[in-house]
């Protein structure tokens, strides 16, 4: 069941990037539109609507995102150059967002980042990342677009 469940995301991803590659602002690097102004625009917006709250208005994320709570789950890390968001790879990112850290990463680990599928189209998350990805400096938008070149997304 893993196989065919893995065999569908990989498809989804690719017909993402297809659709993203035929029209709204292909990127040379990744599957994040983070170029096209109309897709930055409505992930600002969504970002504001379903992620400020708990990674900040200003992508600054929770206080002391690096240690644990009272219940054993890691706040909200930072989206921007200071967090780990522009480690990760276009692929990883949109599935973390799009199933949830928790699910994603699974063996029991605990987060409290639902997936938003189901919630948000996935060209509504790619917008979310485009925001985020928008917002980093040239040379952090340089090392992640190497990073997407070698993971291949």
């Amino acid at each position: 069941m893993k196989i065919i469940l893995g065999g569908v995301a990989i498809g989804a991803v690719a017909v993402t990037a297809l659709l993203w590659s035929q029209g709204a602002g292909a990127q040379a690097t990744g599957l994040i539109p983070y170029q096209d102004a109309a897709a930055v625009t409505r992930g600002a917006e969504l970002y504001q609507d379903y992620c400020a709250s708990c990674h900040g208005d200003k992508l600054q994320g929770q206080e002391n995102w690096r240690e644990r709570d009272a219940e054993g789950y890691l706040p909200a890390p930072p989206h921007d150059v200071t967090g780990h968001t522009w480690h990760h790879g276009d692929a990883q990112l949109l599935a973390i967002t799009r199933q949830g850290t928790e699910a994603l990463v699974g063996s029991g680990y605990r987060s409290r980042m639902q997936g938003y599928q189901g919630v948000l189209s996935e060209r509504d998350i790619l917008a979310v990342l485009a925001f985020i990805k928008s917002s980093w400096p040239p040379e952090i938008i340089e090392r992640h677009n190497d990073i997407n070149a070698q993971v291949k997304g």
